[in-house]
């Protein structure tokens, strides 16, 4: 009687438990199991983080499950209204947005404040992969020029605000699109060339803080009690890690607060010290793990739409942990980007989960076009 009770619980359960991928879950869970540990030693004295964060995951969850419900037809349906409503909202912060840390980046509707820059990693991607399905079978030259125009237009509200770390998101996520969408090898060499050429005027157009970092990351010692500390510290946290670490929650650097923002963006220097170079190699893993399934789940699509912004959505997965392990490690700028379902936050961890839910949407949608 028990064992047809639990058949008939599995059947109601079923629909709702199919949509989500196994192995991509498998590796999200081994990610925010693997973030639980490390938060918990570095917030030690912290009241309330991991509650905080456990309710954070359950809301990523959640909204990875209800994106991976719609349909591709559907996302391909909302993706030029999502576009003009983030732009929108980007011009509305320009214009009248909260200044909070000496950035405008925040909109208050009502009783709370939103941040457009966030819609601006799903849209902008999902409305190139739009853009290009349209346009399949007579591209020229000119559809790529609009669609770096399409991208360009919030990236540059975004880059106002000022938002280095989410315009880098966003220009990743927009240009995997137009180069899966089949940008020449000549242009991409012209883009190159043409970066290099502008280097000069983005240097001249940059905020005082931003150049600042950039010189900080080139000479940390020039500094190392004020512009430095941060990086000097945490690079001193990664390499006292040694090969296997100090071990879990007696890394010195972290609880004796040398390490900034230890539950945030410098989450990996807390890691590095108390599991070292084999706790490394084991998150590296699960990060290649990562993006190799959503590479999978792209090059496997169903059509042109669903190839592009599988596409995209695991460029996003790759410049989080790219970007973020770079910073901390000192190799590039601080830019305030958050390790992808290792830092504390619910922001970013449920802009992560809509990325899922989207691959997870892609894949299911495959097996049902197939069968």
């Amino acid at each position: 009687m028990r064992i047809n009770e639990r058949r008939s619980l599995w059947r109601r359960l079923k629909p709702y438990v199919a949509v989500f991928d196994p192995p991509l879950l498998l590796l999200l869970a081994l990610l925010l199991g693997t973030s639980l540990v490390t938060l918990y030693s570095a917030s030690l004295g912290i009241e309330g983080k991991i509650e905080d964060q456990l309710r954070n995951i359950a809301m990523c969850v959640l909204v990875m499950w209800i994106t991976s419900n719609i349909s591709p037809q559907n996302l391909m349906r909302i993706a030029v209204p999502a576009y003009t409503v983030t732009v929108l909202l980007l011009v509305a912060v320009a214009l009248v947005g909260t200044i909070k840390l000496g950035a405008r980046r925040w909109l208050h509707i009502g009783i709370i404040d939103i941040q457009p820059s966030e819609l601006a990693k799903i849209a902008v991607p999902l409305m190139l992969a739009w853009y290009f399905q349209h346009q399949q079978g007579h591209l020229r030259w000119h559809s790529y020029l609009v669609g770096a125009l399409l991208l360009l237009v919030p990236v540059g509200l975004v880059m106002r605000q000022p938002d280095l770390g989410t315009s880098l998101l966003v220009v990743a996520a927009g240009f995997a699109v137009i180069y899966l969408a089949g940008l020449p090898w000549r242009a991409m060499l012209a883009l190159v060339v043409a970066g290099a050429c502008f280097m000069p005027v983005a240097w001249s157009m940059m905020h005082d803080y931003q150049r600042q970092r950039v010189m900080t990351l080139i000479d940390p010692t020039a500094d190392p009690l004020g512009k430095g500390f941060h990086i000097i510290q945490s690079t001193i946290a990664i390499g006292s890690g040694g090969i296997t670490g100090k071990g879990w929650t007696k890394g010195t650097q972290t609880h004796l607060e040398f390490i900034p923002e230890r539950t945030t963006d410098f989450i990996f220097s807390v890691y590095s010290e108390e599991f070292g170079l084999a706790g490394n190699l084991f998150l590296m893993l699960l990060y290649l793990l990562l993006i190799g399934r959503g590479m999978m789940i792209a090059a496997n699509a169903p059509d042109f739409f669903t190839r592009l912004l599988a596409g995209a959505m695991t460029m996003i997965f790759f410049t989080y942990a790219f970007v973020n392990m770079g910073m901390v490690s000192g190799i590039l700028p601080v830019v305030g980007v958050p390790l992808p379902f290792m830092s504390y936050g619910g922001t970013a961890l449920l802009t992560l989960g809509i990325v899922s839910g989207i691959l997870m949407s892609v894949q299911r949608h495959r097996k049902l076009v197939q069968t």
